[in-house]
């Protein structure tokens, strides 16, 4: 596992992050092509100036002055130039870089099984997937390049003042191990605050998209109090995470100011006793003041930009956490054929979420194509572990699954999965029109089909009185829409992908009476000539249903036709006799 250790930078994880700017090579090489310019031209101005200094103004030359305040000039304009550039170059590298790498890591979710989401906070991969990506663009803009950088201006700078007076070079210098130890006990104190900074924003992004999405449930409950302490504790915490860090910002560049009035004072005081004894000209004093400052301010930034550094490699380890979890479903199959008879079987199947804790123990059952298979129970009996199977969202610990006699393992993927249409009792609608929450952006469904289908289904009334009908916006989770209308908007869903193997999870539980009778109807031709596995609580909508499987605890109770079942007296007549009492009082 690649990881950030505690002194330095993991190499092997900064050069798998370095592999996504191999397509960007180009960027990549004028990056470092203009980092290595600007750290040649930063000592040139002050050399210029001692220059001038020396040379034309102590000397009276207003000619040669002029001159060399146009070469200043065009220095200045060329520095200007190459720094754009460099910030230009620096940006879209990182920028590209957190783009590949956002669409693999938005893909690499999707193919996800759904055990991982299981126990993984929606807004924990939220968290990963926009701010972490963030700061690994900075590695680029603001992290190991202007780092190799400020590293190369440094020795250039301390390279030419050698080179003009070592003796003043080593006085102006003494101060310096003073500034490495406060830069190595600020950079070791920040990258602690950073790394809290980024755990309380990923708690923070947790906790908002979680009471957000429930906040229904949060004003059905009147829990707004409650739930706003446990906010103002999140946030307080992220709140001192930043005040934390701030502070030794704050403590830090006082001492390097400190550290560098410490190095002028020593220059002025060694630079004055030698320009006095003529050892050295004034140009010299005024272009090591220049020197100095341009010193310090890398010397300082290196620390804040180391932790930048690491903290971009921090997000790349996290996000590397998401890409290296090898929790995808496995789609060895190549099976596609032409078409699917619908043919179930399931051959002793046993399944748990966790170890060994059976959610289904030794099912054995077959669907003939065409059939209509119906699972009642109560909550928690196994009904709908028994579809995620056949979907293949969750794998089964023992037994096997087959479609037309064959492993539903052999088949590719997505093809099994486009064969079978699941409409769910909690319909997911996304923030979108009415036809690309139908079509799910699918441009081979035209829109003539998707209109045959509302027709079929009886919702195409509906939809024509909504403002801009099939373009109407649904907002998020289809807020704007009765559960019944979105229940029927799922059913043109299956119907327009026209499968072999229609699945119906408590598709009428939520909705009232005219809209279940609509929806019975709709799917009465729904299940025409496919194959149909049926969940549902209220046994009137079942009861031509050709076989019915009663589970309890994960096992098969009783099977057989509704007739059959009630003449066993068993577990499906006393649900059925305690169903039609309950509808009889509430009818009385």
């Amino acid at each position: 596992m690649a990881k950030v250790s505690g002194n330095a930078v993991d190499i092997n994880l900064l050069k798998r992050v370095f592999r996504y700017a191999y397509p960007y090579r180009r960027i990549f090489a004028w990056s470092i092509i203009l980092t290595i310019l600007l750290a040649v031209l930063a000592p040139l101005r002050p050399w210029l100036i001692q220059y001038t200094l020396d040379k034309y103004i102590l000397l009276n030359d207003s000619s040669g002055l002029v001159n060399m305040s146009l070469l200043m000039i065009g220095l200045l304009l060329i520095q200007t130039g190459v720094q754009y550039y460099h910030t230009f170059f620096t940006n879209v590298l990182g920028q590209s870089v957190i783009k590949d790498l956002r669409v693999n890591v938005f893909n690499h979710i999707s193919s996800l099984k759904l055990k991982y989401f299981d126990r993984t906070p929606i807004g924990q991969l939220i968290t990963r997937t926009v701010s972490d990506l963030e700061t690994i663009a900075d590695i680029f803009s603001e992290g190991l390049i202007v780092i190799v950088g400020d590293v190369l201006q440094v020795v250039a700078i301390i390279a030419v003042m050698l080179y003009t007076d070592w003796e003043l070079t080593i006085i102006v210098l003494i101060p310096m191990p003073f500034l490495m130890v406060a830069s190595y006990v600020f950079k070791e104190a920040i990258k602690s605050a950073f790394q809290d900074v980024r755990t309380q924003i990923s708690n923070l992004n947790t906790f908002l998209q979680e009471h957000i999405s429930g906040i229904r449930i949060i004003q059905y409950f009147a829990r707004e109090d409650q739930e706003m302490r446990k906010f103002r504790q999140i946030n307080a915490k992220h709140r001192d995470a930043h005040i934390r860090s701030n502070w030794y910002y704050s403590i830090f560049f006082p001492v390097v100011e400190i550290i560098s009035a410490i190095s002028i004072g020593l220059l002025v005081w060694y630079g004055s006793k030698s320009i006095l004894s003529d050892q050295i000209s004034p140009g010299v004093v005024v272009s090591f003041i220049m020197y100095i400052n341009m010193l310090f301010r890398p010397i300082r930034e290196l620390a804040d930009k180391f932790n930048t550094l690491q903290m971009g490699m921090v997000g790349a380890e996290r996000i590397f956490n998401v890409l290296d979890t090898d929790e995808r479903t496995e789609d060895k199959g190549r099976l596609k054929p032409d078409h699917l008879n619908g043919d179930i079987q399931f051959k002793n199947v046993w399944f748990a979420y966790n170890d060994e804790n059976w959610v289904l123990k030794d099912i054995s059952f077959h669907v003939k194509p065409g059939e209509t298979l119906a699972l009642v129970g109560a909550t928690g009996a196994g009904k709908s572990s028994t579809i995620n199977i056949l979907n293949r969202f969750y794998e089964v610990n023992k037994g096997s699954v087959l479609v037309d006699g064959i492993d539903i393992r052999e088949y590719e993927l997505n093809y099994l999965r486009s064969n079978i249409a699941t409409v769910l009792q909690d319909v997911f609608l996304f923030s979108d029109s009415i036809a690309n929450n139908i079509n799910l952006n699918n441009q081979e469904i035209s829109r003539e089909a998707l209109v045959k289908a509302a027709k079929d289904v009886g919702a195409e009334e509906f939809i024509n009185r909504l403002p801009g009908g099939f373009d109407y916006d649904v907002m998020e989770r289809g807020a704007t829409l009765s559960a019944g209308q979105a229940q029927l908007i799922s059913f043109i869903r299956a119907l327009v992908y026209n499968p072999q193997i229609l699945v119906l999870d408590e598709a009428t539980a939520s909705v009232d009476t005219e809209t279940e009778e609509l929806i019975q109807n709709a799917i009465n031709k729904l299940m025409e000539g496919r194959t149909s596995i049926v969940i549902a609580h209220r046994l009137s909508t079942i009861q031509n249903a050709d076989r019915i499987i009663v589970l309890d605890q994960g096992e098969i109770k009783e099977m057989g036709t509704h007739q059959q079942l009630l003449k066993i007296n068993g577990f499906y007549k006393r649900l059925y006799d305690l169903q039609f009492n309950s509808e009889g009082i509430a009818k009385g």
